[in-house]
């Protein structure tokens, strides 16, 4: 099959070659087909005929009015079940590899002749204006306190604008309900316009129930000034953010509790402090918009500023991440994870798991890039041929020395060979040290030696103290101070013990 760069190439080489056979040789194809396409000036995507037409006997084609009908009066029917009367009228007619030429023609009819199908309509957020809870179901995470299952809910309250949100309580009921919503509008520092829910009995009365909600609930909502909504039944779309929240909290827990090796909590106190610790890395990347929601918010006491601004970042496939329009390397094990940034006046936390993974200078300005070899040499020296063209290769050259001796490689020998071998250095520097690999080739440089791994690993063992020409006395050891340590005094047994020192227990 000729392709639009063949003949791009022939309609080139039709200018320089003395013959179309010519041309059409280096062109791969043949010189009937160089003829064709030189004499219409088209490209074969431009000359291809939309396939409109059957290659087969479409085997439904007698039963087709009957399939519509039905459809028509029964817009719910599957093609399968069709399918299956089809063959109960028709005996061995139509066989069981035919379902799909069937599901095919049915998803068409659907498409463009069937009834109109229910449109979403995606709502604009607003600060301040609404918020949303609900109960989620926690039991498939397999939690255990002291051992037991802990088969539970989890209360859920987020923001919809912010996505700021937060859980508490682990039953559902109307205390739960309104623990959990008091909570939470306190933690949050305001109260927004409306509060929704879905339809909880706990806080929606039934269908056929003149009032909207409960007595306690709509006490409740009066209370803060809470305008209350509630969606359609079997309308779970409505109640949308937090759905979707519900599902990245159960596997940000789920995720949390892997890393954490296993399922098992002293008591629920220490697993709600866990659930909370949870919640956190959730939303520390959502300060910017929680900001203004606060700002529109009827405020309750203002908590105190954090000392350093919060970020929530995926680490991209070149094992960066970007930070206030500057690009910085983390390790390559943490590529395509989500990592939390917390940035400082002079440096950057990187925090991954509740544990903090890399502290790196902060750039000033924009567009900036700090990469730490060892962060990628290890998949570096798998591509070396990525060197070359590295959009960050200047930040490959920890020092002068490094650079030059890059640039003496590149004269010696091909590209991609001293390539290789400067990433072998780097590599050694990597895990030798840098200001060891530094001094190695400062040496191997000034005596113009050659530059290989093997020069390098021979000066660093040269470069080690010599502990041979040290001369060491050794007093001799008294057997008898290690029976006074091993026998307590008597003071020491009748030692009351200090209540401000923590009790340890071998």
């Amino acid at each position: 099959m000729v392709t639009d760069a063949q003949v791009r190439r022939l309609m080139k080489l039709s200018q320089t070659e003395k013959t179309l056979a010519g041309a059409a040789a280096k062109a791969g194809m043949d010189e009937k087909t160089a003829r064709k396409y030189l004499r219409s000036r088209r490209l074969p995507r431009e000359m291809k005929v939309d396939h409109t037409w059957r290659t087969r006997r479409d085997p439904f084609e007698e039963v087709w009015d009957w399939v519509e009908e039905q459809l028509e009066l029964n817009a719910g029917l599957e093609a399968k079940t069709l399918f299956r009367e089809l063959q109960r009228r028709y005996p061995r007619r139509f066989q069981d590899g035919q379902l799909r030429t069937l599901q095919r023609r049915v998803k068409v009819w659907r498409a463009l002749e069937g009834p109109a199908k229910e449109v979403y309509f995606p709502q604009r957020h607003h600060p301040g204006v609404l918020a949303q809870s609900d109960f989620t179901q926690m039991g498939s995470l397999g939690v255990t306190i002291q051992g037991q299952p802990f088969d539970h809910l989890v209360y859920h309250f987020v923001l919809t604008y912010s996505n700021w949100e937060t859980t508490i309580c682990f039953s559902e009921s109307f205390e739960s309900l309104s623990e959990g919503l008091q909570n939470a509008l306190w933690e949050l520092g305001g109260v927004p316009q409306a509060h929704q829910t879905d339809r909880l009995t706990s806080a929606v009365q039934k269908l056929d129930h003149p009032d909207a909600f409960t007595q306690r609930y709509e006490g409740l909502l009066n209370h803060y000034g809470l305008q209350g909504r509630r969606t359609q039944p079997a309308s779970p779309h409505e109640n949308g953010d937090i759905e979707q929240r519900h599902f990245r909290f159960r596997k940000a827990v789920d995720q949390a509790l892997m890393l954490r090796g296993h399922r098992d909590f002293e008591s629920r106190r220490a697993y709600a402090a866990y659930l909370c610790n949870v919640q956190d890395q959730l939303n520390a990347g959502r300060t910017d918009r929680l900001d203004e929601e606060l700002k529109v918010l009827r405020r309750l006491p203002a908590g105190r500023l954090d000392a350093c601004k919060r970020l929530e970042v995926r680490v991209g496939s070149s094992s960066t991440i970007r930070v206030l329009d500057n690009t910085y390397s983390v390790h390559s094990r943490l590529r395509d994870e989500k990592v939390q940034v917390r940035v400082y006046a002079e440096h950057l936390d990187v925090y991954y798991a509740q544990r903090r993974v890399e502290r790196l200078p902060r750039l000033r300005g924009k567009r900036g890039h700090l990469i730490h070899y060892p962060h990628i040499i290890e998949w570096l020296i798998r591509k070396p041929g990525a060197f070359a063209d590295y959009r960050y290769r200047t930040d490959l050259y920890p020092t002068s020395r490094f650079r030059r001796a890059c640039d003496l490689l590149e004269d010696q020998h091909a590209q991609r060979r001293a390539h290789r071998i400067y990433l072998e250095l780097l590599g050694l520097a990597a895990r030798e040290g840098e200001e060891k690999v530094d001094r190695a080739l400062d040496h191997l440089l000034t005596t113009e030696a050659e530059l290989t791994q093997e020069a390098v690993q021979v000066y660093l063992k040269q470069d080690r103290p010599d502990a041979a020409g040290q001369d060491v006395q050794v007093d001799p050891v008294s057997l008898a101070a290690y029976d006074d340590l091993l026998a307590p005094s008597e003071e020491f047994l009748f030692q009351e013990p200090d209540p401000r020192r923590p009790l340890v227990v071998a």
